[in-house]
């Protein structure tokens, strides 16, 4: 995510300086009308076959820089590919000993990062989220916005966001599988209504077959409002790169709150994600 934000900055910052966006730039335009009016004199004793010369080696330059480009995406894909926690066969450390001690879900340290959505409640569910963790602990983060129609019928979408930060204890840290207890705050935004509660969390990683890992997460806030927050996938990792897809159950409770009646949705739906894991 860093180097991706790194590259987009670099560039945005080596493009000329443009009007506002969707208007025309006056000062552009003129200045090509002046090329257009403009006839381009050919020096004395030169051939206008140099020109011919001129525009091979132009073009002899831009498709070594597409080569180049293309060379440099190809790199950057094959690293994403090899890198990574879950190369197959497992990562491996040599420990002072000498002896080689596999990894997995037992690296010594791990950045996680992605974006996943899905259906729910006739309409969407999107995250985002990323974490950090070493050996046992680490710090967790998620926000989640949704979509849904209103529940009055009257044209329109309700938005609800919800987020969570937490902080990560590994139980049981194998190469092969990953227990984390979790605890810390979460939050919810409705429309006539925000939240702001203690939140307690458990998740669990393990090893199906080479490259194939199956995940469970189970979230409670249970005051003030009550919300539950569980997911089960499959997630596939090929280097860096983790595709997942599963299903996701979510129940929102305002607790009467609002208006002394108690508010209860309970949604559920597949999602599929796309992530990162170094």
């Amino acid at each position: 995510m860093f180097c991706g934000v790194l590259a987009l900055g670099i560039v945005l910052t080596t493009l000329p300086a443009e009007a506002r966006f969707g208007k025309r730039s006056t000062s552009s335009e003129e200045s090509k009308d002046d090329d257009k009016k403009v006839h381009e004199a050919t020096a004395v004793g030169q051939d206008e076959d140099d020109d011919d010369d001129l525009g091979s080696s132009s073009g002899d330059s831009s498709s070594a820089s597409s080569s180049s480009d293309i060379g440099l995406a190809v790199d950057f894909f094959a690293l994403i590919f090899a890198v990574g926690n879950h190369r197959a066969p497992l990562a491996a450390e040599i420990v002072p000993e000498g002896e080689v001690s596999q990894l997995r879900h037992a690296a010594p340290i791990s950045l996680r990062t992605g974006l996943q959505g899905g259906l729910m409640g006739g309409g969407g569910a999107f995250d985002l989220f990323l974490g950090l963790e070493g050996y046992q602990f680490g710090v967790d983060g998620q926000l989640t916005g949704l979509s849904l129609p209103t529940d009055d019928g009257t044209p329109g979408t309700d938005s609800i966001t919800l987020w969570e930060a937490h902080l990560t204890w590994a139980v049981i840290a194998r190469e092969r599988a990953r227990l984390r207890a979790e605890a810390g705050v979460s939050g919810a935004t409705a429309p006539d209504i925000s939240f702001v509660g203690l939140s307690l969390a458990a998740s669990f990683e393990a090893c199906v077959v080479g490259p194939l890992d199956v995940e469970a997460r189970m979230q409670i806030t249970p005051f003030p409002h009550r919300e539950l927050d569980a997911s089960a996938a499959l997630a596939l990792h090929l280097g860096a790169l983790v595709l997942r897809g599963g299903y996701r159950g979510l129940v929102l409770d305002d607790a009467g709150l609002v208006d002394g009646i108690v508010h209860r949705d309970i949604f559920g739906g597949p999602y599929f994600g796309l992530g990162l894991t170094f």
